[in-house]
């Protein structure tokens, strides 16, 4: 089946609301009490939320879809990652989700690609990008294209505090 990769737009705002909150759930939702995970969705991936994402100049969005569904999805903006060498001007890799029926179609990194090429528009730059402690997949896919680990900080979803691994690109 043939898939798209089109840059995300206001009007996808439900959309993106929707498919974040299953990518996450799927990736993540076994880690988290009910009431926890559902209260992190609704304000994380609030439409709302999602619609001034969208909106921001300093921010990208991508929706991978087949058939006219979105089944995955990549956000790119300034670096926000708690980081003492991190810098004004610094890009992140904020989200980087497939459903898991399209896990392992070489998609994300088509994904991975068009988010890069976005951050490093007008030239090199430092990227980040935070990613699980235990989702060593990702670890491994993030190396690929230059990211080594630089620091650790506690993300939180409800009473829960995951261990972020800081990986950094320099420029």
């Amino acid at each position: 089946m043939a898939t798209t990769l089109r840059r995300g737009t206001v009007d996808d705002a439900q959309t993106l609301s929707l498919l974040a909150a299953r990518t996450f759930s799927e990736t993540f939702g076994h880690l988290y009490r009910p009431e926890d995970l559902s209260a992190f969705l609704a304000e994380s991936y609030a439409v709302e939320r999602q619609r001034l994402i969208l909106a921001h100049p300093d921010y990208a969005v991508w929706l991978l879809e087949r058939d006219g569904v979105a089944i995955g999805h990549a956000a790119a903006g300034p670096c926000g990652l708690p980081h003492r060498e991190a810098s004004a001007g610094d890009g992140e890799l904020k989200r980087l989700y497939l459903l898991r029926e399209a896990q392992g179609s070489g998609e994300g990194g088509r994904m991975m690609d068009a988010a890069m090429e976005w951050l490093l528009r007008d030239g090199p730059r430092t990227l980040w990008v935070g990613v699980w402690s235990q989702n060593f997949g990702a670890q491994r896919f993030y190396s690929r294209y230059g990211f080594e680990k630089v620091g650790e900080y506690l993300f939180p979803v409800g009473e829960a505090r995951d261990l972020e691994f800081i990986l950094r690109r320099l420029a």
